[in-house]
């Protein structure tokens, strides 16, 4: 027996399925909301099923409607990729990006990454999960990010690793810090000083370990920590300097902290974009990949600095 629905039902089902509201997802597809319900109801009718719990104030998927809310943007996203390179339909749909970011690498340049698309694709949804390098590998490896940056997991093999730039590791320092008037300083003479590093669990503090199996600190740290932005925090608190990645300092006119390029050895983190191999992008998130690469190609470099 054929079903009776068409693609209008299925677009019009996930629009009130990810905005939860008739109303809004009746304004996303552009249609009065009495149209919208009368397609959902079509779409349960041919079905068999209730796809949504409706009050007067919410609406909610059933069990069997987030099973078919799966399979519909999996279709849909099917579709999309079939018709890429036909018409441009990434700038008419509804839909979402999923980026896991490391979050030195979202501070540096992802807002205004994530600011151009969302001018030229006011419709699609991005979702940033900021995480710990080892949580944006898991988040890229289950499928829960569409793709993440960040700077390990160019070894896994789950994982295709495409190199966007090299970052510098610096002394951060307040600058009424003896550090702060250096042109560089060494790692050695960083640890004569009082500092803060992050724990280790870190994806940074195992390349630093790893890098730096040659200089021993004279004395453990004062105070560990296991973001670098709450290492930035201490640092700019007085309680001591910090080797951060250089991408994560604050711009060069921040009042308080400054930062020196740290020498003997130099050390750099490789940051990249991470791919579960083997799985096509959708096209919303093949549009951001672009947008990633060539925001990378328009000088945002980093780690370049003296020394």
């Amino acid at each position: 027996m054929a079903i009776n629905f068409d693609l209008n039902d299925l677009q019009a089902f996930r629009a009130v399925a990810e905005l939860g509201s008739f109303r809004k997802a009746a304004e996303a597809v552009s249609i009065s909301q009495p149209a919208l319900s009368r397609r959902i109801d079509k779409l349960e009718e041919a079905l068999g099923v209730r796809l949504f719990e409706r009050t007067t104030r919410s609406v909610a998927l059933t069990t069997v409607g987030r099973v078919f809310a799966q399979s519909t943007e999996q279709l849909l996203d099917d579709l999309d990729v079939a018709l890429l390179g036909i018409r441009d339909v990434s700038s008419s749909r509804l839909g979402h990006v999923t980026i896991a970011c490391v979050p030195s690498v979202a501070y540096y340049f992802l807002p205004n990454v994530i600011a151009n698309y969302r001018r030229r694709f006011p419709r699609i949804r991005v979702r940033l999960l900021d995480a710990s390098a080892n949580e944006v590998l898991g988040a890229v490896i289950s499928g829960e990010a569409d793709f993440g940056v960040s700077f390990i997991g160019s070894q896994e093999p789950e994982i295709e690793f495409k190199l966007l730039l090299q970052d510098r590791f610096v002394a951060a320092c307040r600058r009424d810090h003896p550090l702060a008037s250096k042109k560089r300083v060494t790692w050695s003479e960083l640890y004569e000083h009082e500092y803060v590093s992050v724990g280790k669990t870190s994806g940074n503090r195992l390349l630093l370990d790893q890098a730096l199996s040659a200089v021993a600190p004279s004395a453990p740290s004062v105070c560990e920590t296991r973001h670098v932005t709450t290492m930035l925090g201490l640092v700019e608190a007085g309680l001591g300097v910090a080797a951060v990645p250089s991408m994560a300092m604050p711009g060069a006119n921040h009042p308080i902290l400054t930062s020196v390029p740290l020498v003997e050895p130099v050390v750099k983190r490789r940051v990249g974009i991470v791919r579960r191999r083997g799985r096509q992008l959708t096209p919303a998130a093949q549009e951001f990949h672009r947008m990633m690469v060539g925001a990378k190609r328009g000088g945002m470099t980093s780690g370049d600095g003296p020394g």
